[in-house]
């Protein structure tokens, strides 16, 4: 075949990725898949298919244990990476630095999930693998296959987290809880969104200041949702009217992290407000790093601002 046409561009979102018109994705950032590793701090990892039958894997972490913590159950955290629903991994270097620093801080056992990725796999294809691998962790409190897990696990004390879009993930799982059980009587203690990415058809906040970030938001969604209604989907918007009551969020304690200069930021912050009234029995806390942009801490994990965020987590996990 003429290499010029296998090279013809069907969707430009340089410099995030390319697809081509045969069909195949060009990834441009976030391509550099590491290998588990047993760190100094003591943290263990291993890769496993956790639900072969979909193609979904996962990177499970395990803090050092002591002689004493035999019989100790530990929280579990389920963690769902960002990047726009169509680029990263549960394996590149940026979040396997990231979790293994916050299993070692937390002391939690780590489940980040390999969702499948649009646009090979469109929406709502991460959101349903993203709800599986939460009941495939809720089904080892009957004692399931992976020993991390079953032996260590404390299954009164799961909390699911995600950046960006992993933070929208974590929104739309924890809305799942609240309709449907997670199975063996286990529920969802508590969620993280961290700089989560939602959006709407009317710009508001930084997004009126930002119109091409606007635009390029806007065709993240449009492009890994082929079934969606529009901005105003609730899967994107959850503050859209008509959109499901926040009410129903399936877990107990919600924290928010916002960053000053995020684009992300207003929505985020009308989220907080609007759980906050919404009637919903939980309780929900913020967290907003001033001078910070998007995901600062996974790009810049030492800085001040990151360290603070750090403990919010312990704390909250604890």
């Amino acid at each position: 075949m003429d290499s010029t046409a296998t090279d013809e561009i069907a969707h430009d979102f340089r410099p995030y990725f390319i697809v081509f018109k045969d069909g195949r994705v060009q990834r441009l950032l976030l391509t550099d898949l590491v290998s588990p590793s047993l760190n100094p701090d003591g943290v263990s990892s291993k890769d496993l298919q956790i639900l072969p039958e979909l193609g979904v894997s996962a990177r499970l972490y395990l803090p050092k244990l002591d002689a004493g913590d035999a019989g100790r159950k530990l929280p579990i955290l389920v963690y769902y990476h960002g990047s726009g629903f169509c680029m990263a991994s549960a394996f590149c270097g940026l979040y396997h630095c990231y979790l293994t620093s916050l299993v070692a801080e937390a002391n939690v056992i780590a489940v980040s999930v390999e969702y499948r990725l649009a646009p090979e796999h469109p929406l709502p294809t991460g959101y349903n693998d993203s709800w599986a691998a939460l009941q495939w962790v809720a089904a080892h409190t009957a004692d399931g296959p992976e020993p991390w897990l079953s032996k260590h696990g404390d299954f009164d004390r799961i909390t699911i987290a995600g950046d960006s879009a992993g933070g929208n993930i974590a929104h739309n799982v924890a809305m799942r809880a609240g309709r449907e059980e997670l199975g063996h009587g286990v529920k969802l203690r508590g969620s993280i969104l961290v700089h989560p990415f939602f959006n709407g058809a009317e710009a508001i906040g930084d997004e009126v200041k930002y119109p091409e970030k606007k635009a390029m938001s806007d065709r993240f969604w449009m492009f890994s949702s082929l079934t969606t209604v529009g901005l105003d989907d609730p899967l994107i918007n959850p503050m859209a009217e008509g959109a499901p009551s926040l009410s129903g969020l399936g877990c107990a304690r919600v924290m928010v992290c916002l960053a000053e200069k995020d684009m992300l930021r207003d929505r985020g912050r009308v989220y907080y407000e609007r759980l906050g009234l919404s009637g919903w029995k939980g309780t929900v806390e913020i967290l907003e790093s001033e001078g910070e942009d998007h995901v600062f801490h996974l790009s810049n994990p030492t800085c001040e601002n990151a360290a603070i965020m750090m403990q919010r987590f312990v704390s909250f996990l604890e």
